[in-house]
């Protein structure tokens, strides 16, 4: 970290992010959905800094909002997908046989589909909602992290602590929970960071074709409504548009700052 100190700044943004999307109601100098008809798309002032939308809404109270959104969605996405890509992988990786043969294969098959087509047509299908979009991203969200899994097991079971560990009778359980999960935390979370980064920007697009919440603002809906007013209102779009890549950049930054760690460390003990 001393060597690339650019990481403090990432962890400052989605800190910063983060403790918004926590404390948003206290944090948001207005109430998101408190309309101004007369101030309506009015720049950034003193009162507004980030400006006023359409009805006269504080850009900024919305984008604090939209936060909580962008980040409910982006962890419940990669929590889900990271504990079902595991359990699936690291079981094909361990047992390995037909049992794999036939995992990998499913995988292959999903794999086949474009994961953000199959978003928007179960969103479109299920109808606009937070739980709707999570479903929708978790539904493929897993393969990635199942492939991974499997192939550092297959590497894992060539150890000799794991083939200890099968001598001294320890289960299949307690191999995977107590030896595997450990010696795998550092590629998951690698790939855990560029999964929220990919759930954050998916949920974005979804939201912006009208898919995601519709109660709630998020940066996709935000840039949706302020589309129609490149022109004249360009405050609308520049700043959802800059939180989103803000966020977007910072985790996949993250992860390979972290995964330039562990090629390092494993460099240091080879």
């Amino acid at each position: 970290m001393k060597r690339k100190p650019i990481i403090y700044i990432l962890l400052l943004i989605i800190g910063l992010f983060v403790f918004a999307a926590v404390f948003a109601p206290l944090l948001s100098p207005y109430s998101p959905d408190a309309q101004n008809l007369c101030a309506g798309l009015s720049g950034p002032s003193v009162s507004h800094p980030l400006g006023q939308d359409k009805l006269g809404r504080d850009v900024l109270s919305r984008m604090i909002f939209g936060a909580r959104v962008s980040l409910l969605v982006g962890l419940s996405v990669v929590l889900i997908s990271l504990f079902a890509g595991f359990l699936i992988g690291a079981i094909s990786g361990v047992f390995g046989g037909i049992l794999d043969q036939v995992m990998m294969r499913i995988i292959d098959l999903l794999m086949a589909f474009p994961g953000i087509l199959l978003a928007i047509a179960l969103a479109a299908v299920l109808g606009p909602g937070i739980g709707n979009v999570i479903f929708a991203l978790s539904l493929l969200g897993w393969v990635g992290y199942a492939r991974l899994v499997r192939g550092q097991v297959l590497v894992e079971r060539e150890k000799a602590y794991f083939e200890s560990a099968r001598a001294l009778g320890a289960g299949w359980v307690r191999i995977i929970f107590r030896h595997l999960v450990p010696n795998l935390a550092g590629p998951v979370l690698v790939q855990a960071s560029f999964g929220i980064a990919g759930a954050i920007l998916a949920e974005a697009s979804l939201s912006f074709l009208g898919l995601g919440t519709q109660k709630i603002p998020s940066f996709g809906s935000l840039l949706s409504h302020g589309i129609n007013f490149l022109r004249t209102a360009p405050h609308l779009t520049i700043f959802p548009g800059l939180a989103v890549f803000l966020l977007v950049i910072s985790f996949n930054l993250l992860g390979d700052f972290i995964a330039d760690y562990l090629r390092v460390e494993n460099k240091i003990k080879s």
